[in-house]
């Protein structure tokens, strides 16, 4: 399969400055199970024959990239506990220093548990308090707070947006933390009927299931009732909780720039969630958040989503009010949500787009997990977002949450010796995050597709070209990559992740 894209070069000294770097070498970084990040060098030809991916010059690139970004969760600061203080400076230096591997810019924070915290709260347990008057992030400075803390030690310049799992109990219509419920919850089962009200509906007993066949929709079948209380009182209450939560932190020297309404509206979860419809989703968005963003914060931006469903449809129904358009600056995606990216972005080209949330696994924590990472990278980036958040940076043993999934991390703790291990999924990650910085253009993308390999080019700030490439098959392959009429040309080992950087 070919595809042609051509560079847009920003002026006549630039493309002879680029034509000068394309008689060099590429130092080429390659990883595989047990052999990772071994360097060697690789000169291009002449030939462009029967190439994977070809650069040409004179083209506007897909996207200039910002950001990539992790999740600050009470889990994983208690697997970072279990080690000894030098560890763990090596690990954040690591993963959030200027010189280190994974060079992160950027953290989410959830605005109350999600499902990788300890256990479920909200910064406001007092029933009916609209005034917000005991609001308070008490929990958080013991966990989030203080995680961060440790991050910026090595990152000063850390910049963070927020989402919510759910709303206090007590702002919504089951008076609880869940959606539906499950043996890790202690909601009644016979209130799940809400979820589809009056239409009748019987809930799926597989509508959740992990794994297996999905029917090709996600959901199968959409919630019809909001969670969250419609009442304007509630609505407005909520709003200026997002306020309040943005000035609670800043307070504590962590600047909040931007916020989504909500984790995965359509996931219908036992653990913290809240279903909304499009309708609601709207009314929030456009009558209450943005408003008062806007009166309250004007410099913190709004985002849409998390978008996790691949509803093409009930996405654009969202999207294309007009109203709510005033306040929106961009749109996230994650999980089935990568499907609706490449339709939203050519509506909306004008807003931002980011992956909010690298898909975590089954807690295998094992070489294929890593290649889907590498996959997840390359799509995302490939179709246009500019930023990139991970989930779980480390965790204990399994990775399992208190509602009993287990999930990968970057980097994995066993408890009883007390000893972590970089995980494949952390070299995934490397292979893109350390060469790949803020301001480089991605000029050329290539899905795995049936070959197996997925393709990407970029080109740094410095003008210098970076290829990025997986070989997800059982045997050796080529890769051809054609850049402004030369060739890289080199055989890429079995079930590879590999980086090839212009000296």
């Amino acid at each position: 399969m070919r595809q042609r894209v051509r560079l847009l070069f920003a002026g006549s000294c630039m493309a002879l400055s680029c034509a000068g770097c394309l008689a060099q070498s590429f130092t080429w970084y390659s990883s595989t199970e047990g052999n990772t990040w071994k360097t060697s060098s690789v000169k291009m030809t002449k030939n462009v024959a029967a190439a994977l991916l070809t650069v040409d010059e004179n083209v506007k690139p897909i996207v200039e990239f910002k950001d990539w970004g992790i999740t600050f969760n009470e889990l994983d600061w208690d697997a970072l506990g279990l080690l000894t203080r030098d560890e763990q400076d090596e690990i954040l230096k690591n993963v959030f220093s200027s010189d280190g591997d994974l060079r992160i810019t950027r953290g989410r924070i959830s605005m109350n548990a999600n499902d990788y915290a300890r256990s479920w709260y909200s910064c406001d347990e007092v029933e009916g308090d609209l005034e917000l008057r005991y609001f308070n992030i008490d929990r958080d400075k013991q966990t989030i707070i203080p995680f961060i803390r440790a991050a910026q030690k090595y990152n000063p310049d850390l910049t963070f947006w927020i989402s919510p799992w759910s709303p206090p109990g007590w702002m919504k219509i089951n008076g609880d933390y869940p959606v539906l419920s499950s043996r890790f919850n202690n909601m009644p089962e016979k209130m799940n009927y809400i979820l589809y009200g009056n239409a009748g509906g019987q809930v799926d007993p597989d509508e959740m299931k992990l794994t297996g066949e999905r029917k090709g929709k996600f959901p199968r079948q959409l919630a019809t009732t909001d969670y969250m209380i419609q009442d304007p009182r509630y609505l407005q209450s909520y709003a200026n909780y997002f306020c309040k939560f943005i000035d609670a932190y800043k307070e504590q020297g962590v600047n909040i720039d931007m916020v989504i309404y909500q984790n995965e509206a359509y996931s219908y979860t036992p653990y913290p969630g809240c279903a909304w419809t499009a309708e609601g989703t709207v009314r929030f968005n456009r009558d209450y958040l943005g408003p008062t963003l806007k009166k309250q914060h004007p410099e913190v931006k709004l985002y849409l989503g998390t978008f996790n469903t691949n509803r093409v449809d009930y996405v654009q129904k969202i999207a294309s009010d007009k109203g709510l358009q005033e306040y929106v600056s961009g749109m996230a995606f994650q999980w089935e949500g990568r499907e609706s990216l490449p339709v939203l972005r050519e509506e909306h080209p004008d807003w931002s787009y980011m992956c909010s949330e690298s898909e975590c696994g089954w807690g295998s924590f094992d070489w294929g997990a890593g290649e889907h990472t590498f996959e997840l990278m390359n799509h995302y980036l490939g179709n246009g977002c500019n930023e990139y958040t991970f989930w779980n940076t480390i965790l204990a043993d399994k990775g399992e949450s208190p509602w009993g999934w287990k999930q990968n991390a970057l980097i994995q703790v066993d408890s009883k010796t007390r000893k972590f291990t970089y995980t494949p999924e952390y070299y995934a990650v490397k292979h893109y995050c350390h060469f790949i910085r803020s301001g480089a253009r991605i000029v050329g993308y290539k899905a795995l597709g049936e070959d197996k390999m997925p393709v990407l080019v970029s080109r740094t700030s410095q003008g210098k070209y970076v290829v990025i490439a997986g070989n997800f098959k059982d045997e050796t392959s080529r890769l051809t990559v054609g850049i402004a009429g030369k060739t890289l040309s080199v055989d890429l080992a079995a079930h590879s992740y590999n980086t090839f950087v212009m000296k």
